[in-house]
């Protein structure tokens, strides 16, 4: 195939499979925002808010539980596949899932001994809903580890589809089950309790799916010792980057508590949901991706590795400037929760200018992981949270909702900026779109160099 073809052939089949993914996504959401909805109209804005906080600390608890294993699992399951190692890649998953059995028993007990005597919001919540808070966060920690090693295989839908479909079908079916056996009072613990059962059973079946895709890796070299170490070192500082980057959000509402009336909360919590579903938009391109970047980089192939890296960066960007166009009219559909709802339309749109940075600016973190060198996303990270606190601080008191949208979007914006600037530092990658453009456009590029191009004949 001619380099002219492969260079639209590449693209294409990306975006295909994150335009299915996607649209699962898309359709999940929709449950959400129809859940979100009805609990906004029945239970009013302030349970609503109550349930925003809850299943942010449910999902920061979750995505402790693995130690960081559930992010680095695309990774070496990608890497173990290509290598042919199926004893280290099934090792790599046992120590994966026993990390998720261990915690959830920590987790019960510092829900039944430390929450009841912790006097803030976040542990409040916990307490009240107990076990099945517990119950709701190992379901989804196993969906993360399921969905990492699925998408590293090489099942990216398989591997996507629990939690971007089936844990918002549980949700809806709580709050079916919740509206139908009890009042607002206790309706949110029925309803978690509901989805935690039943989203248990949906991790099952997806982890039968690993298991399956596991046993088509063939046993072609295995390593003499487990490679231990490695795996915490790319582990452990992911823990960190991934509770920052991934909850960024979950985080912000817990923050946001102290500094916002429960009914501001809400609104801008249905922001941020909306704003992580663009988001994933952004992400399902670098995850479909993951596998094709290793296969290049076993291949020793750097040109054709920063190649994939440029065509899932320019649609990722492309992704999140049509993205963020649409929201500056997503009035009417913020309305469904509610008139008041409707405030979020403007906050909305700047944390999209935020998402667009981070778009153009690529794939930092993930390119200095592939390069050994994780820990170096830290000072991005400090960064940005740094300015999401002080910008919280400062602009949520006298400007509410754009305040708190805007101190989030400079965060991202500024992290965004650094991480690019720590990867062409420590790599010499230029992960932004800027390399690819130049190339689409004809101008010498020293980066993405056309050394495959058609001969004369």
């Amino acid at each position: 195939m001619s380099y002219a073809r492969r260079a639209i052939a590449i693209p294409a089949r990306l975006a295909s499979r994150s335009a299915v993914i996607l649209g699962l996504r898309l359709l999940g959401a929709v449950i959400v925002f129809g859940t979100q909805a009805v609990i906004a109209r029945v239970w009013g804005a302030e349970l609503l808010g109550h349930y925003l906080l809850a299943i942010a600390a449910i999902n920061l608890i979750a995505a402790v539980m693995p130690l960081g294993f559930h992010v680095i699992g695309t990774y070496f399951a990608a890497e173990y596949r290509a290598q042919g190692d199926a004893v280290t890649l099934r090792a790599f998953a046992r120590r994966a899932y026993s990390h998720i059995a261990w915690t959830s028993v920590a987790a019960i007990v510092i829900v039944v001994v430390v929450a009841p005597f912790a006097a803030t919001t976040t542990f409040d919540l916990v307490d009240k809903l107990g076990l099945p808070a517990i119950v709701m966060a190992a379901a989804t920690a196993l969906v993360f580890v399921n969905g990492a090693f699925l998408v590293g295989l090489k099942h990216p839908i398989v591997g996507f589809i629990a939690d971007t479909l089936f844990r918002p079908l549980a949700m809806a079916a709580g709050l079916a089950v919740a509206l139908g056996l009890a009042g607002a009072g206790s309706g949110l613990k029925v309803m978690i309790w509901t989805a935690g059962l039943a989203y248990c059973g949906v991790a099952l079946v997806q982890a039968g799916f690993v298991r399956r895709a596991m046993r088509q890796v063939g046993t072609q070299t295995v390593a003499a010792v487990l490679p231990v170490s490695r795996w915490w070192r790319f582990a452990l500082p992911w823990i960190v980057i991934s509770l920052a980057s991934d909850f960024f959000f979950d985080i912000d509402l817990l923050m946001l508590a102290s500094l916002m009336s429960i009914e501001d909360l809400a609104i801008f919590g249905v922001c941020t949901r909306v704003f992580s579903l663009i988001a994933f938009g952004v992400a399902t391109v670098y995850a479909v991706t993951m596998p094709e970047f290793l296969d290049a980089q076993a291949r020793r192939d750097d040109i054709g590795f920063q190649r994939r890296v440029a065509d899932a960066n320019l649609i990722a960007t492309a992704f999140a400037v049509a993205a963020s166009f649409a929201m500056l009219f997503a009035g009417p559909a913020l309305k469904l929760f509610g008139p008041t709802f409707a405030a979020g339309t403007t906050p909305l749109a700047i944390l999209c200018v935020g998402l667009t940075i981070r778009s153009i600016m690529g794939p930092a973190a993930l390119v200095l992981s592939i390069h050994d060198r994780p820990y170096a996303s830290f000072p991005a990270i400090a960064l940005g949270l740094v300015v999401l606190v002080v910008g919280n601080y400062l602009l949520v008191p006298p400007y509410g909702l754009t305040g708190a949208a805007a101190a989030a979007s400079l965060s991202i914006a500024l992290w965004s900026v650094a991480q690019w600037a720590i990867a062409l530092r420590h790599t010499g990658i230029d992960v932004s779109v800027r390399p690819r453009l130049r190339e689409l456009f004809g101008a010498p590029n020293p980066v993405l160099p056309a050394t495959d191009k058609p001969s004369a004949q």
